[in-house]
């Protein structure tokens, strides 16, 4: 019960984190013009810093299987293109399309694993995709699509995420610092393939003065966020229910969105606003129901 409680905790007080997440990332990119290459920075140290603690375990990570491997890899690919995604695009608009995950999860289940899709998850779907569309539609000219290679960028994060959480479900599992590490090497291996992509192979030049910033915001942001936060993250994951995890998260949405407005001058107007709490209760809907029945369903069992 104690565990359970400060998994709770835990996950409130990330997704609150990552709520933030993009000032610290902008702020490398303030430091010096970096583009991609500065999510690429935070995901050295990050990797840096996880590398030690895994040493001892990497025949066992090796022995989990490369379909373990992959699909681990692939989140920590999702979260770059999302991290990216928020250097490019408007902080709220790309949080909310990100967290159109729960959706693409329903859909990938059904047509992948053949799961049941429930009127209630029919809703969601209908629900999350007409908030987005309000979302979407009066930031673009009235055209209810992603606009630039930031919102892309941030649609394609929320679909791999929802493939890699799908499969990490599914697979048998590494512990916490041992996944967080093969996810932040999945990680680091997409942002330096963005980066050459987007910015080049040659890495803009820094001066001593800016490097000493873009080395501190770097290891912040690595060390806290995806080291840290993400470890604690996924140990709380691994001692909770999934519905409960979805729902205690949704404070990234809330403390994202009001830092954009209050830190970067973001303008949130009325129909965004109802987009945003479209597509958040379209997240609640989609994992309350079909979690609950699991639950309880385990409860019951002899």
């Amino acid at each position: 019960m104690k565990e359970d409680r400060l998994g709770s905790v835990v996950v409130v007080l990330v997704g609150c984190l990552w709520g933030t997440y993009w000032f610290p990332l902008r702020q490398i990119n303030e430091a010096a013009p970096l583009g991609s290459w500065s999510t690429a920075c935070a995901l050295f140290f990050a990797f840096v810093l996880l590398a030690p603690w895994v040493i001892v375990s990497l025949r066992r990570i090796r022995s989990v299987g490369l379909g373990t491997l992959m699909v681990t890899g692939a989140g920590g690919g999702a979260f770059v293109l999302y991290s990216n995604a928020l250097l490019y695009g408007q902080v709220a608009v790309v949080i909310l399309l990100f967290y159109l995950t729960p959706i693409w999860s329903t859909l990938i289940g059904r047509l992948w694993f053949g799961w049941p899709i429930t009127p209630w998850r029919v809703a969601a779907i209908a629900l999350g995709f007409l908030g987005i569309a309000l979302v979407m539609g009066p930031s673009n000219g009235g055209v209810p699509l992603p606009s630039g290679i930031g919102d892309w960028m941030a649609l394609i994060s929320g679909l791999l995420w929802a493939i890699s959480s799908t499969g990490i479900r599914t697979q048998p599992g590494l512990n916490a610092v041992e996944c967080n590490f093969v996810f932040c090497l999945g990680g680091l291996a997409t942002a330096l393939l963005l980066a050459i992509c987007l910015d080049g192979m040659i890495v803009p030049a820094v001066s001593t003065r800016d490097l000493a910033g873009v080395v501190v915001w770097s290891l912040f942001l690595g060390g806290l966020w995806w080291a840290l936060a993400l470890t604690a993250f996924l140990w709380s994951t691994q001692r909770m229910e999934p519905a409960r995890v979805g729902i205690l998260l949704m404070g990234e949405v809330v403390v994202g969105m009001v830092s954009a407005v209050l830190v970067a001058g973001e303008h949130l107007g009325g129909w965004m606003a109802l987009g945003a709490v479209m597509v958040v209760t379209a997240a609640v809907i989609e994992t309350w129901p079909r979690e609950a029945k699991v639950h309880a369903a385990v409860e019951i069992r002899p």
